[in-house]
């Protein structure tokens, strides 16, 4: 088994690797509260912490000292920690994607004294894997429509790329809403070749240009801060207007796994 890490395979860096740990979904966080003169303790549910991932690694046999040490300056350039979250592929589940970076430092001494043997530990301060090719939706209609998640296996958190035009008003809206739960963007300004951007998952929308340029915050634009989510299998969407035209909506699903 290998593993990719920023795009750059471990077996092209000299590297064999095997999974030591593998966790069905991250750490659980439990939410508890200590109540006088009650046994245990009172349960406020819980939620999933970060995700570690340890690997077993050994190097390719070298001929010299000098080459395993060149080898070690290129791993430890392609590992570096300091460049912050990169992608991390393992071979044997090529779908999916975490975003990790190394957690400890490669043990040099082990490393020598065990024939090019040592461990890495990847650490994923989001515990969820995700796809790495997405299900994407495209609405152009108003009304009510009905989409299929078939990927992961945990509800998701899209991305909508709403096209259309809105000008100023408050009574002026265009709505989208998703298994009940209704983003109302008001008292707007969209202009035709303008998109607004709402992601889910960082609790952010604004609005951009035709170039990806972003032009300004569309947070004031949401009449309540309140995202919805993807379920796997089926999905409900409405668009409706008011005062307003309705062009398309993209919707990404970010497909993820426990």
């Amino acid at each position: 088994m290998g593993f990719a890490y920023d795009d750059i395979s471990s077996k092209s860096m000299g590297l064999k690797a095997r999974l030591t740990s593998w966790q069905v979904c991250g750490g659980m966080r439990n939410f508890t509260t200590t109540v006088p003169g009650k046994y245990g303790v009172t349960d406020f549910g819980a939620d999933f912490d970060y995700r570690e991932i340890n690997l077993a690694c050994n190097i390719y046999p070298k001929h010299s000292f000098s080459a395993l040490v060149t080898t070690l300056d290129k791993i430890s350039t392609w590992l570096d920690p300091m460049q912050g979250l990169r992608q991390l592929v393992f071979d044997d589940v090529p779908d999916r994607y975490f975003m990790a970076r190394l957690n400890e430092k490669v043990d040099c001494e082990r490393l020598i004294r065990f024939a090019g043997s040592f461990n890495l530990k990847f650490f994923c301060p989001d515990p969820f894997a995700y796809a790495i090719t997405d299900e994407n939706y495209l609405i152009e209609s108003e009304g009510s429509h009905t989409i299929l998640r078939q990927t992961g296996n945990v509800e998701s958190n899209p991305m909508y790329r709403l096209k259309g035009i809105i000008t100023s008003g408050v009574n002026n809206s265009i709505s989208v809403t998703t298994n009940g739960l209704e983003m109302k963007i008001v008292n707007a300004v969209l202009l035709a070749e303008e998109t607004l951007v709402i992601n889910t998952d960082k609790m952010t929308a604004y609005v951009e240009d035709e170039n990806g340029i972003i032009l300004r915050n569309a947070l004031p634009y949401l009449e309540e801060i309140d995202f919805p989510s993807l379920h796997v299998g089926t999905n409900t969407l409405a668009i409706t207007t008011n005062n307003a035209v309705f062009t398309a909506l993209e919707i990404k699903a970010r497909s993820r796994w426990r």
